[in-house]
């Protein structure tokens, strides 16, 4: 880590950070490694800490993780320069519904902020953290991208115009602008789901479980009952408990760490995706194996994506084939892919209001408490890889 943050300083690169509940002298180390920006917090206190020792705070509204409303109190005339607005992850059917960057700043003029401000935390702010010293600001030297609007208090595109070209009016991009044709990728998912084993054999009595949280990228560490049979521990979904294995998907040696969660509300079926923040190995969490590794080899099948199954039998996906990352589709297709993914997901019992959004984060060992990986479960807050059982 203090290589590559090496590397940033000496290219003059902006050092974003993670740091969701760090605080005093540990915080004090973080600010002096050069780690410039902070996008997780969640409570003022917090926020403002940070804002004290030089940090850069952007108050993130995506798909998962919501904080406006909590750290809106922060934002006043001292404050403002040194905030900005942040989605970190909104999926496609929020995008078109409520728009990106664009509804932060409706929702935070709602809210009572200046339109000015709330506008130049979402150009200008950004642009000068990040060094971009041609954009961020209608004025000479500058692209001209830009949007045309006719309300203040209510801030929507009615023309965009990209490099001074006018590209988008109405809602529509108009028919003469060039799109990019496609490019090759390599293939993203080296892996053999036959391969794969889910089982666990029980080694007590007693298990870590990820909580996990609606609408927050953070989980909680449950300590639970393990249910067994045969020797063998199993997901129990009338505690709301079902199994979560992560499968390396690039070496071809399908390395697997295994847990369990609560908090998904799955009570059959399983669902899997090969967005899994910050590595992107294939996450599945199900009621059963078998499901389980159905949902990753249909994953594998399609170069990677997002899928829901029921009795080994997929009910809706989205494939994924750049990287296993990104789709080659139009914007509304894949709001309605993802559409019936969540569906299909609320009739396997899903609870929460976008649940593949929450497992891409169940995978991410920086953001506290209990996370898992292809190396097994890590406790983010001691930053060590700890055993399933107790």
């Amino acid at each position: 880590v203090m290589a590559k943050l090496d590397l940033a300083r000496r290219h003059r690169r902006p050092m974003d950070g993670h740091a969701p509940g760090v605080s005093g002298a540990q915080l004090h180390a973080y600010v002096a490694a050069g780690i410039a920006s902070d996008h997780e917090c969640t409570r003022c206190k917090e926020a403002l800490e940070k804002l004290e020792l030089g940090m850069h705070i952007m108050v993130r509204e995506g798909t998962c993780a919501r904080n406006l409303d909590a750290l809106f109190p922060v934002i006043d005339g001292k404050t403002w320069p040194r905030m900005m607005w942040c989605t970190d992850d909104r999926h496609p059917h929020d995008i078109l519904s409520d728009g990106h960057v664009d509804a932060i700043v409706r929702k935070a003029v709602t809210k009572g902020l200046d339109p000015v401000t709330a506008i130049r935390m979402g150009t200008i702010n950004p642009a000068d953290y990040f060094g971009i010293r041609d954009a961020g600001a209608i004025a000479p030297g500058r692209k001209a991208d830009l949007i045309v609007f006719s309300n203040l208090t209510d801030i929507r595109a009615q023309a965009v115009y990209h490099r001074g070209q006018l590209v988008a009016e109405n809602g529509h991009l108009l028919p003469d602008v060039a799109t990019v044709p496609p490019v090759a990728v390599p293939p993203a998912m080296n892996i053999d789901p036959g391969h794969l084993d889910f089982s666990i054999r029980r080694q007590g009595k007693r298990m870590r479980v990820i909580r996990a949280i609606a609408d927050q990228v953070v989980t909680g560490c449950e300590i639970m009952d393990v249910a067994d049979h045969q020797g063998l521990a199993l997901a129990d979904v009338t505690r709301d408990i079902v199994k979560l294995a992560v499968v390396d998907r690039y070496t071809g040696e399908a390395r697997t760490g295994l847990g369990f969660v609560t908090g998904l509300g799955l009570k059959r079926g399983a669902v899997a995706s090969s967005v899994a923040h910050d590595s992107h190995n294939i996450i599945v969490a199900g009621a059963t194996d078998a499901d389980m590794i159905a949902a990753v080899a249909r994953v594998a099948e399609m170069g990677g994506g997002l899928v829901a199954v029921s009795d080994g039998r997929t009910i809706a996906d989205l494939p994924l084939p750049v990287a296993g990352l990104m789709s080659d589709q139009p914007l509304e297709t894949v709001r309605d892919q993802m559409d019936r993914l969540i569906a299909a997901s609320r009739d396997l019992g899903a609870t929460l209001s976008d649940p593949f959004m929450t497992l891409g984060f169940l995978a991410l060992p920086v953001i506290p408490d209990l996370k898992l990986t292809d190396r097994g479960l890590v406790d983010v807050t001691r930053f060590e890889v700890v055993p399933l059982f107790v």
